[in-house]
């Protein structure tokens, strides 16, 4: 019997940050362009001309396979209304090779592109953003991706071929009581002769129910948190519960216990103490499966306000024509073309491997979660009380069944998955002022002594005379910068005028707070929401140039979204100094204190007097184990 205990000691939050920081990878090997726009350089050759994707012809011939498959066989409608993905939907993906997406060929798989990757999910979100889910748990952040980045011949010899095949793969950190804060890790893994002894509870495991194969972070005594390659059917592991949620109704996520479980040494994957940092890594491309599935019900949401728009009439007009409706139908067009050029973008760019995108991938992934979400809320207040109404009720009294409400329920999840807004925002805002903190950062640190502190200074003092001078003047002030993009040339001039005002505004904010910077998350917020508009108009204009010719239309778009998005660009700098936040702070902390309780009066609540994080121990489970497990292909 294991004496492990729940979980580490208390934490501080400069432990916590420490654990944080330690797994961030520190270099930049690569150019980065997001890195390059936060410090106010606009350096577009890194993305214009518009990457030229591989020619894959068996990746085209898949996706042909696979949209033929969805048309025929899936029906979306059936998973929403049933709960659950049919057995021969696992067995059809499966004989389509759609598990072995991202596994490389020699191990049984399509070794498909990113690019072609994210088509594929798109494809499949538009029929059943619960099988999407599925296919980007399993491939993005599953077993595939840390050993194909990570892993060992052996481990890639013995796991791939098994995962091309059809099994399917889960990735395991969050825990009850630990969220986006893996310093307070409970879930331990024990030194024993020939491996480890693993004993903790995960929370949320999306596709933990039906996985074979699992990817577990634990915490390993004295070594650090590691990552774990662990069979799904070893004894002491339960899956106490499959839990239900708003939106993505279909979707197989787990409460998942580990009571004793031993797993081989070999299993750990690229060495002890570096699970974070397989994990961080891992999303810089993962991340990228999230906004195909945004771009998917954007354009399923721009088909269903044009048709209906244009069909539906009041007041003597199609409602697509009165202004207040035509503003909606315009922000979801444009809208939708930026988040598909920026994540084409960085699907490209990430598979010629010439540029660094963690900034990138984190932004179009914060982008797309945020606006594909208000997309869906237009959408519904476009089609009114039609939009609020199911659609198989639609369905049942002789409508189309267009899926509006489903389609906000099973966005509202990406603003949280894989890293909620809010902490996009912190890691984000880490990146961008990156290069000021390795100049600068002893002098705001209060562990820094005297000397760190000088040294410190004559660096920051040097690399702020060369480095402050350059966001003075740019090319985004000569009347003629950037003419080679015709109509859409002073959106440009505006980017680069932008960006280095990004950097001034980051400088101004590390100057006033210094090291309370940090605490500072309403600031930074904004700074990383410029970086993102900035990102996405750039994407659409080197897009929308390079494909004029056989799309025209893109050159609209892309001036249409670019307007759109200064707008809303210009409100968040006037935001940075003329907010809420301090007051917004305090009035908080008076609500925490239960001073504005009665305003919480004259309603009733449920009873309950249930823990608001569901306390556990290490042991073994006292529930019905609740897994699912795939019959193999006939």
């Amino acid at each position: 019997m294991t004496t492990t205990q729940r979980t580490p000691g208390h934490v501080s939050e400069q432990q916590a940050r420490q654990v944080a920081e330690a797994a961030r990878e520190s270099e930049w090997r690569k150019p980065s362009f997001g890195r390059e726009l936060f410090l106010g350089r606009f350096p577009l050759d890194l993305i214009d001309p518009w990457p030229a994707a591989e020619p894959r012809p068996d990746a085209d011939e898949f996706l042909g396979r696979l949209a033929e498959y969805l048309r025929t066989e899936v029906d979306g409608a059936r998973i929403e209304r049933e709960d659950r993905i049919p057995d021969e939907v696992f067995h059809g993906l499966a004989r389509l090779g759609a598990f072995g997406m991202k596994i490389d060929k020699e191990y049984g798989g399509l070794g498909l592109t990113n690019l072609h990757y994210c088509k594929a999910l798109t494809l499949v979100a538009s029929v059943s953003p619960a099988v999407s889910a599925l296919l980007s748990a399993h491939q993005s952040i599953g077993v595939p991706q840390p050993l194909k980045i990570f892993g060992t011949p052996a481990q890639k010899q013995a796991f791939l071929p098994r995962l091309a095949a059809g099994e399917v793969s889960a990735f395991l950190l969050t825990e009850p009581d630990v969220g986006s804060d893996p310093a307070r890790l409970g879930t331990v893994a024990e030194p024993v002769e020939g491996g480890y002894r693993l004993n903790g509870v995960k929370l949320w495991a999306t596709n933990g129910t039906v996985a074979t194969l699992l990817v577990v972070m634990a915490r390993v005594p004295g070594k650090g948190i590691t990552a774990f390659v662990v069979e799904g059917d070893t004894p002491g592991i339960t899956v106490e519960r499959r839990n239900s949620f708003l939106g993505l109704r279909g979707l197989e996520n787990s409460v998942t216990r580990f009571h004793d479980v031993l797993v081989p040494a070999e299993n750990v994957i690229g060495g002890l103490g570096k699970g974070l940092r397989i994990a961080l890594t891992t999303l810089n491309t993962g991340r990228l499966s999230l906004p195909a599935m945004c771009v998917a019900a954007s354009k399923r949401s721009l088909a269903i306000a044009r048709e209906w728009s244009a069909e539906r009439v009041q007041w003597g007009r199609p409602v697509g024509r009165h202004e207040a409706v035509a503003g909606k139908i315009a922000f979801i067009a444009a809208t939708t073309y930026a988040m598909e050029s920026m994540l084409d973008l960085c699907c490209v760019i990430a598979d010629d491997d010439r540029n660094d995108i963690r900034i990138e991938a984190a932004l179009v992934k914060l982008f797309a979660s945020e606006l594909a979400w208000r997309i869906a809320d237009e959408l519904v207040q476009i089609r009114g009380g039609r939009g609020f109404e199911r659609a198989d009720s639609l369905a049942a009294r002789g409508e189309r069944a267009s899926e509006a409400e489903q389609l906000l329920r099973d966005l509202r999840i990406n603003r949280i998955f894989e890293g909620s807004t809010e902490i996009m925002h912190l890691l984000i805002a880490r990146e961008a002022v990156d290069a000021h903190l390795a100049v600068a950062g002893d002098i705001i640190d209060p562990e820094a002594g005297l000397g760190r502190k000088a040294r410190a200074g004559a660096r920051a003092g040097a690399f702020y005379a060369r480095w402050l001078p350059t966001l003075a003047v740019g090319r985004g002030q000569v009347p003629g910068g950037y003419a080679e993009f015709g109509p859409l040339a002073h959106h440009l001039r505006y980017v680069e005028r932008a960006s280095r005002k990004l950097a001034r505004s980051t400088f101004y904010g590390m100057s006033r707070w210094q090291g309370r910077l940090e605490h500072k998350q309403g600031f930074l917020g904004r700074i990383v929401d410029i970086g993102a508009e900035l990102f996405a108009m750039s994407a659409v204009c080197v897009r929308a140039r390079a494909q004029r010719q056989d799309a025209p239309e893109g050159m609209e778009l892309a001036d249409l979204f670019c307007r759109q998005a200064r707008l809303r660009a210009e409100a968040l700098f006037a935001a940075l100094w003329d907010n809420t936040d301090a007051l917004d702070v305090k009035a908080a902390r008076r609500a925490l204190d239960g001073r504005y309780a009665f305003l919480e009066e004259g309603v009733i609540a449920p009873p309950s007097d249930a823990a608001w994080v569901a306390a556990w121990q290490p042991g073994p489970a006292t529930v019905e184990d609740v897994r699912r497990r795939i019959p193999p292909l006939p």
